[in-house]
């Protein structure tokens, strides 16, 4: 689904994109290889799971030496991948290489050892922690954004991105942000607490609406795309 997503972005229907970090292993390897190493059950029973050699170096030199320049998680890899030689094959299809062409907010929220980059010995902690810091405040202050009529979509993350969502709501209103008036959803085909509560519910409680929207990706995601894309345009011709 990331050609869509990416037209949304051009399109400016789509101002934030947030991801956990195994978003950067598969927008990385989708870009790089055209497909993904994170083939879980048959790697995991000798011991290949995770260890691509290419994905671990690459993403974690990436993540330091974005880190190095004060970028945060998100632009540090887009901007690899937007600069790398050669270049990526499928770069067409990279979130975050989109994003820093655009110069979209593109942010990435880790959770330490969540991620096959991380058991790597590539792997900067401290550039980690740092670049993934740095993002949590560019959300923050995207969120901070959200009143009087911004959209925030939470689509498959179960826990990590809820959990972050949650917390940035409260730090822009504990700055006094007035973050009301806003309206989430959570897309998924299951429904799980986390989103259901730190996303549909408890932020727009008094503030806004939420709604929980069940179905799979490949069908709910290109039916929302369309939807904006055709709502624009209705507007444009004066309806």
């Amino acid at each position: 689904l990331s050609p869509l997503v990416v037209d949304l972005l051009e399109r400016r229907l789509v101002t934030a994109l947030a991801m956990n970090g195994a978003g950067v292993v598969h927008d990385f390897e989708l870009a790089v290889a055209g497909a993904t190493s994170e083939d879980v059950e048959a790697g995991l029973g000798t011991g290949e799971f995770g260890m691509a050699r290419e994905t671990g170096e690459e993403i974690n030199r990436a993540i330091s030496e974005g880190d190095r320049d004060g970028l945060g998680l998100g632009a540090a890899v887009g901007r690899h991948l937007s600069t790398r030689r050669p270049r990526p094959r499928h770069l067409d299809a990279s979130l975050l290489a989109a994003a820093w062409r655009l110069g979209v907010p593109a942010t990435v929220h880790v959770a330490v050892g969540t991620d096959i980059v991380h058991v790597h010995p590539s792997c900067d902690p401290a550039a980690l922690g740092r670049a993934t810091h740095l993002d949590f405040g560019i959300f923050a202050a995207e969120v901070a954004r959200l009143g009087g009529g911004g959209v925030y979509l939470n689509v498959g993350s179960a826990v990590v991105l809820p959990e972050v969502f949650l917390k940035a709501v409260a730090l822009a209103r504990n700055l006094g942000r007035r973050v009301r008036g806003f309206t989430t959803a959570n897309l998924d085909f299951i429904q799980s607490y986390r989103p259901a509560t730190n996303v549909v519910e408890r932020p727009v409680k008094g503030h806004g609406r939420g709604y929980r929207i069940t179905g799979h990706h490949e069908i709910l995601v290109p039916l929302l795309a369309a939807a904006l894309v055709e709502g624009r345009a209705g507007r444009g011709r004066g309806r």
